[in-house]
Formats: C-alpha cells, sequence, structure tokens
C-alpha cells in the first residue's frame, strides 16, 4: 500500500513539472491565442487519451453511463479550464496565472470534497497548504515588484479573477474523476473518457482560433509539445496518481507547477525573480515535503485530523 501511495506521489509530482513548462513554452508562440493555446493543449490531449483508452471505455460504458453526471460535469470542467488558466496567464503573467491557478485548487478541492463526500481534513495536510499558500503569494508578490507598480495593467485583476475560474475546474474534474474510479472504473478509462469528452468540446474553439498554428513550423511545434507532453503525458500520470491518492492531495501536490513555471520564466524566458520570489518557492518545496515525507508513529499520509468548518 505504501509503494502504491509513493508511487502516486511520484506521477502526480511528474505530472506537474511537466504542466510547468507550459507557460514558458507557449511564450515561443505570441502569435497564438491563450484560447488556441488551451484548447490546442487540453482538447488534443484529451482525444489521445480517449483514443488511448478506447477499448476500456467500450468496456466500461454500462459503469462510464451510471457516472453520467460525474462525467458531464467533469468534461465541461475540462473544456473550461484551459481556457481560463491560458487567459490567466496571458492576462496577468505566467508566474500570477500559474500560481492564482494552481494555488487555489487545493482548497476548493478541500471545499468540494468537505461539501459532497463530507470528509475531513489532517492537520498535516492544513500545514502543507498553508505554507504552501504562503509560499505561492510571495511569488505572486515578487512577480509584481519585478514589473514594477503596474503588471499587465488593469487585466491583472482579470488574469486572477480567470485564474480562480482554473483552480476552480481543476478541483473540480479531479474530484469527478476520482469519484468514477473509486467506484470501480479504471483511472486510465475515468481519465480518458473526461478528458476525451472535454476535447471534443474544445474542438469548435480550436477551429475558430487556431489558425496561428498553421502560420509558421514553430507555432505547431509548440502544439503539438503542449498535447503531447504536459496534457497526454502529464494527465496519464496525473490519472494513476489520483487512484492512490485524495483529490486535495492530489492538487495540493502540484504546487510544484508554479515552482517549475516561476524557475523557467528566468532561465529561459530571462525574466529576474527577486529574493521573496526565491523564499516563496523554497516555501513551495517545504509544502511538498511536509506532503510527502512520512513520519514515524503516524499512519501514512498521518496527522491528527482537522475537522472542516463552513
Amino acid at each position: 500500500m505504501a509503494n502504491g501511495y509513493a508511487g502516486g506521489l511520484a506521477a502526480i509530482l511528474f505530472a506537474a513539472f511537466v504542466w510547468g513548462t507550459t507557460g514558458t513554452a507557449a511564450t515561443f508562440a505570441p502569435e497564438v491565442g491563450a484560447a488556441a493555446i488551451g484548447a490546442a493543449a487540453m482538447g488534443i490531449g484529451g482525444l489521445a487519451q480517449a483514443l488511448l483508452a478506447a477499448r476500456g471505455i467500450a468496456c466500461a460504458r454500462g459503469a462510464l453511463w451510471a457516472q453520467r453526471w460525474r462525467l458531464i460535469i467533469g468534461a465541461l470542467a475540462v473544456a473550461i479550464y484551459p481556457l481560463a488558466f491560458y487567459g490567466s496567464m496571458r492576462l496577468a503573467g505566467v508566474t500570477i496565472g500559474t500560481v492564482v491557478t494552481i494555488g487555489s485548487a487545493p482548497l476548493l478541492s478541500a471545499l468540494i470534497e468537505y461539501a459532497l463526500d463530507k470528509t475531513r481534513l489532517t492537520w498535516r495536510w492544513a500545514l502543507g497548504a498553508m505554507v504552501g499558500l504562503i509560499g505561492m503569494a510571495l511569488l505572486c508578490l515578487a512577480e509584481s515588484a519585478s514589473h514594477g507598480v503596474v503588471v499587465g495593467g488593469d487585466r491583472v485583476p482579470l488574469g486572477v479573477a480567470l485564474g480562480l475560474v482554473g483552480g476552480l475546474t481543476y478541483a473540480l474534474y479531479s474530484w469527478t474523476a476520482r469519484g468514477m474510479m473509486l467506484r470501480g472504473i479504471r483511472s486510465a478509462v475515468a481519465m480518458g473518457a473526461t478528458f476525451g469528452l472535454g476535447g471534443v468540446l474544445l474542438m469548435p474553439v480550436l477551429v475558430v482560433t487556431g489558425g496561428p498554428f498553421l502560420a509558421s513550423w514553430n507555432n505547431a511545434a509548440v502544439g503539438v509539445y503542449m498535447a503531447a507532453v504536459p496534457m497526454f503525458l502529464g494527465y496519464l500520470c496525473f490519472g494513476y496518481g489520483l487512484a492512490r491518492v485524495t483529490a486535495s492531495m492530489a492538487t495540493t501536490l502540484t504546487l510544484l507547477e508554479p515552482v517549475v513555471a516561476a524557475v523557467l520564466a528566468v532561465v529561459v524566458v530571462g525574466e529576474r525573480l527577486p529574493v521573496p520570489g526565491w523564499v516563496g518557492v523554497g516555501l513551495v518545496v517545504g509544502c511538498l515535503m511536509i506532503l510527502t515525507v512520512p513520519i514515524r508513529g503516524t499512519a501514512w499520509p498521518g496527522g491528527k485530523r482537522l475537522t472542516a468548518r463552513p
């Protein structure tokens, strides 16, 4: 059981790493709009997941039909998420868009689980989430400071709002997918069906907005990378991990994503990250250690339980 849990943690951390590359990758195709980037990445990647799991989906069609409301809600969340996420990064900046989206997901996921599953949170999870959220707040402040008084003009509030929408939809499809897994549907089937249906919903968006992908080989390469690596391979790993850890734990572990995004923004894009930003990076890494390192004398993930309150 511990090995399976550890494997789930490793799979989710790998997914978070490759997801952290998406903002930097998108900067290599500035002519392509946020809607097109999101539709290509999640739409094509989602359809690829569905094709890979096609036989399993066909065999599990009865079970999927029994969970049709979870599937529909999850697919709608999958379709909305990339539009909100990439829109947030374009409006508020790569780091702010990433940290707001991913940073809000654990809290929103926990609220969903509390409201719908009547679960409780551990003290260890609460401590890790608090440390991680403080780190992400420092990252946002550092990003603002590095760009002066105004970051992206008056588009930042809208970018933050879109980031919160992205966090909510991310938490929602994580919850619906795990719910299907807990009811006997294999992770590849649950993720393939959810992302495949979401990909179908994103195809009209790609048709309308995706023309710039054909304007150059560089733009096309960005689209292929986004669909194949972060969205296809990354979500396969995420689905594997989600079958072995809770949705709130999974979304909290993906706090690694804004760290990767911030580091790549410095190393590849050339953005400057002030000292408070590096402190934020360290706190997010500390959050991951709190959540993943076993504590002697406690059940894995362990800790006393904290009753969530409305």
